[in-house]
C-alpha cells in the first residue's frame, strides 16, 4: 500500500475491505501492528481493530517472556 491515508478521514465500503485484506496479508507475513500504523499513517487502534475485525488471530507480545519456576518440592 503505497499512498497513505488521509489521518482522520472514513474508510467505508470496499476501500475498507481492501486495507483490511492488505493489512492482514502484511501481518500474517510478519509485519508488526505499529509498522502497519506507521506505514498507513493510521493509528495503532485502528490498525489492531481492522485486524480485529477481519478475524485475525493476533500474536502475543514480543520480548523475552519468563518460563514457570520448577515447582519446589
Amino acid at each position: 500500500m503505497a499512498e497513505t491515508l488521509k489521518k482522520g478521514s472514513r474508510v467505508t465500503g470496499a476501500a475498507r475491505d481492501k486495507l483490511a485484506a492488505d493489512l492482514k496479508k502484511k501481518y500474517d507475513s510478519g509485519a508488526s501492528i505499529r509498522a502497519l500504523a506507521e506505514e498507513t499513517g493510521r493509528s495503532y487502534g485502528f490498525v489492531h481493530r481492522m485486524l480485529s475485525e477481519s478475524g485475525v488471530t493476533l500474536r502475543g507480545r514480543g520480548g523475552a517472556t519468563r518460563g514457570k519456576k520448577a515447582a519446589a518440592n
